[in-house]
C-alpha cells in the first residue's frame, strides 16, 4: 500500500493530510495523520450550551451535535481559524453507538473528503446527566495571528 498525501493552502497555513500511510489500515471517516506549520490553536472540549448557559437538544443527539459543532465554529473564529484549519477532533459520547448521526452534523462543517485527525471515546458520563456529547477541537493558523 502507498502512502496517499493530500496538501491543502490555505490562507492560514499549509496542512497536509495523509490518510493512510504506509502499513496502515485506511481510514473511514477521520485522517490517520495531519501535519502543518503555524500557530496551534486549541478548543476546550465543547457541549450542547447555548450563549445562556441552556441545554439544547435534552435526549436528541442530532440537536445536541449542531449546537456542539456551532459552538466550535465561534470559538475557532475568536481565534481567527475555521473548521478548514482543524487538525484534530476528539469526541466524548455516552453512546458510541451515536457516531454515525454525529458524523453527518460534522459533515456539514468539515470537508468529508479531507477529514481531520479523529479520536472518538465512549464515556460514562459527562459533567451533566442530559449532555450526550462534547467535541474538543485542534487547529493550526498563520503564525502571525491573533497571539499575543
Amino acid at each position: 500500500m502507498h502512502q496517499q498525501t493530500q496538501h491543502m493552502q490555505t490562507q492560514r497555513t499549509r496542512i497536509t493530510h495523509i490518510p493512510a500511510p504506509e502499513g496502515v489500515a485506511p481510514a473511514t471517516g477521520y485522517t490517520h495523520v495531519v501535519t502543518g506549520t503555524g500557530r496551534m490553536v486549541a478548543i476546550s472540549g465543547q457541549v450542547p450550551l447555548d450563549e445562556h448557559g441552556e441545554i439544547v437538544g435534552t435526549g436528541d443527539v442530532t440537536a445536541q451535535a449542531r449546537q456542539v459543532f456551532e459552538n466550535l465554529r465561534r470559538c475557532l473564529a475568536a481565534a481567527g481559524a475555521s473548521f478548514a484549519d482543524v487538525v484534530k477532533l476528539t469526541y466524548y459520547v455516552t453512546d458510541i453507538a451515536q457516531l454515525p448521526a454525529i458524523r453527518v452534523v460534522r459533515d456539514e462543517y468539515i470537508d468529508a473528503a479531507r477529514p481531520p485527525a479523529s479520536s472518538a471515546v465512549q464515556v460514562v458520563a459527562l459533567f451533566r446527566p442530559e449532555l450526550l456529547l462534547e467535541v474538543e477541537a485542534f487547529a493550526l493558523v498563520e503564525a502571525g495571528g491573533l497571539a499575543p
